[in-house]
């Protein structure tokens, strides 16, 4: 672009937000099909009007960074974590992946789609249809042909859709007096499963972290920040210039290609974790948190094991977090399957971490399953100690506040004294 988005709107006087969009000027009825032949795109027509649709087709298997352009791996375990287990019988072209361009991120219902990226697989090949708004006018038609895109599916993936791309859409087809199509379909959400498959490893879980990090995709010179894609809009509506929206159509494909390759490599680690997701330890263990959440302690009890080898096993040592939480949940899975030498062993390993938690552990487990009040003392004892030498300071990670400090002594000291009447006193 010839000079700053910044530049070119202080010099337009634009101002963002949806208040003040204008419809494309009068006596030009031929700047629909020029804006689609600009874009590489043609008009379909539907009840509500003529819409503007840009189709670009990908074949099956296309490689997306390390990752594939393709639909394989079985949806079981994606279905068990969304709670919709009618999802995991879906053929990949009843699954339509979903991603909007707006004028803001209020979401209210002056906020516009002005870019609606929609794609599917059909046969050998993934079809995007992205449905462009040339001015607010044109929202029924777009909505229209959106629906009509949307009606072979049973089940749309979003990131971040269930907050603001649904919402929106809803919204938008209400204002038009239209029945909103998202309602009839399933609905899963890729983001929060991102957070729970790599919060370990990734402090930013954005769609372009994840593309970079867990697909190892790269974007060409073509693409522009997100924020930058409203003042885009706005920078065509007034000057009718369609070059700067190839930018903003390109940002939009490479989000809803994403979308689909993350699915088929969310599947394939949750199907097959060691194989697909076995390269870092701290995911295995964030996979483990995942499977307990749902029940399947054996899978769970397997991934803490193989997660915790991966301390040995990489030049990088497991986050302390990580590893704590780890010995710490299988631990109790031990402890729950009545097997307390495996959790005594995992809970000591812990408090050689200073784990508070761990020493309780071993203190009640000392006392109520082996009836050894003296061991059940000592580790008692060792939890006080700790809790007196850990740092006030906020920042530390071994910080506790004065109410907790006092919490605990409180509890450990009660501990403590009815140790000591077993025991018949100190001696």
């Amino acid at each position: 672009m010839p000079s700053s988005i910044s530049d070119r709107l202080k010099a337009l006087g634009v101002q963002t937000g949806a208040q003040g969009l204008k419809p494309a000027p009068a006596g030009q009825p031929q700047g629909l099909h020029a804006l689609a032949k600009a874009l590489g795109g043609h008009i379909t027509a539907t009840l509500q009007g003529e819409a503007l649709v840009i189709e670009t087709r990908y074949p099956v298997g296309q490689p997306h960074g390390e990752a594939k352009l393709e639909l394989g791996a079985p949806l079981d375990g994606v279905s068990a974590w969304s709670g919709q287990a009618w999802i995991s019988e879906l053929q990949p072209d009843e699954i339509a992946f979903l991603d909007t361009e707006t004028t803001g991120l209020s979401g209210g219902t002056g906020t516009y789609a002005f870019l609606i990226g929609a794609g599917r697989f059909e046969g050998p090949e993934f079809v995007l249809h992205q449905y462009l708004l040339p001015d607010p006018s044109a929202e029924p038609a777009q909505l229209a042909a959106l629906e009509a895109f949307l009606a072979p599916c049973r089940l749309i993936a979003t990131f971040n859709g269930k907050a603001f791309d649904a919402p929106l859409l809803n919204a938008r087809y209400t204002v038009q007096g239209l029945r909103p199509p998202l309602k009839d379909l399933g609905h899963i959400d890729l983001l929060h499963l991102a957070r729970r498959l790599w919060r370990g490893r990734l402090p930013d879980r954005s769609l372009p972290n994840l593309e970079a990090h867990i697909l190892g995709a790269s974007r060409t010179e073509l693409d522009l920040p997100g924020w930058m894609i409203p003042q885009v809009y706005f920078i065509y509506l007034q000057d009718r210039d369609p070059e700067p929206l190839k930018q903003v159509v390109y940002h939009n494909a490479m989000d809803v290609i994403s979308l689909a390759a993350l699915l088929e490599h969310m599947a394939g680690v949750m199907n097959d974790p060691l194989e697909r997701g076995g390269q870092f330890g701290v995911d295995l263990i964030a996979l483990a948190r995942l499977y307990e959440d749902l029940g399947d302690l054996e899978r769970a009890t397997a991934l803490y094991i193989h997660g915790l080898e991966h301390e040995d096993a990489r030049s990088e040592r497991l986050p302390r977090l990580a590893l704590l939480q780890a010995l710490q949940h299988l631990a109790l899975i031990y402890k729950r399957a009545n097997d307390l030498e495996s959790a005594m062993r995992l809970w000591e390993q812990a408090a050689g971490y200073q784990h508070l938690e761990s020493f309780v552990e071993l203190a009640k487990c000392c006392e109520h399953q082996l009836h050894d009040p003296a061991r059940a003392l000592h580790w008692t004892q060792s939890a006080l100690a700790l809790v007196d030498a850990y740092d006030e300071n906020p920042l530390s990670s071994e910080y506790l506040s004065l109410y907790q400090r006092r919490q605990w002594t409180a509890e450990l000291q009660h501990r403590l004294d009815r140790l000591v009447r077993k025991l018949g006193g100190l001696p």
